[in-house]
């Protein structure tokens, strides 16, 4: 059995393209970085995306381990990827992706697509790596949701939040942890968006 982290990065710019994070987000990678420095970890992956690897390169540095980019932990879509869309138009369309998981949108991938990549880059770690590996793979909020709707069961969601599904794009806070335990393409949540370790009163 392999083990998966899935962190969201940190806080971002709220600006249109490549952001990097915020001074914020730079205390939460901290803070996460802190966190997986207690753990053994096999390998961290990360989304090419600036606030996924600037966050990533936190935890790297701190757990001592080898980090590698892998296009397909970018998000469903980026505001900014389609020329002149404006942050209210980016916002309609992803609602509509999120509500309808195989709408193709007009730029990027639908939700479902977009859970198979990174179901695809799981299945491809596990077996590189073998069972006893933990690995971090720091992405998006969108691409963890579209995961896990697209490979657990509604009723194994609804154990982690009622009406998993619809709540779905408000669950994933910045930094937060979800761990899966996973073998032979099949996986369980061990713990769902954790952010016990972003308390303010813990030393850095």
């Amino acid at each position: 059995m392999a083990t998966f982290y899935l962190v969201r990065h940190a806080e971002k710019e709220k600006a249109i393209g490549d952001v990097s994070i915020t001074s914020a987000g730079r205390w939460q990678a901290r803070k996460t970085a802190c966190h997986f420095s207690r753990l053994p970890v096999s390998l961290i992956v990360t989304s090419p995306l600036r606030r996924a690897k600037e966050t990533a390169e936190y935890i790297a540095r701190s757990a001592k381990s080898g980090l590698e980019v892998d296009h397909r932990l970018r998000e469903r879509a980026n505001w900014g990827d389609l020329p002149e869309q404006s942050f209210e138009e980016f916002v309609e369309m992803w609602e509509r992706s999120t509500r309808d998981p195989d709408y193709m949108p007009p730029v990027g991938d639908s939700a479902k697509q977009a859970g198979e990549r990174l179901a695809l880059v799981l299945s491809e770690l596990a077996v590189k790596y073998g069972s006893g590996s933990s690995i971090v793979i720091v992405t998006h909020g969108g691409l963890i949701t579209d995961f896990l709707v697209h490979a657990v069961s509604e009723d194994q969601l609804n154990l982690w939040h009622p009406s998993f599904i619809e709540a779905q794009s408000s669950l994933i806070p910045e930094c937060s942890v979800t761990t899966l335990h996973y073998d032979r393409n099949a996986c369980k949540i061990a713990a769902f968006a954790s952010v016990g370790h972003l308390k303010p009163e813990d030393p850095i």
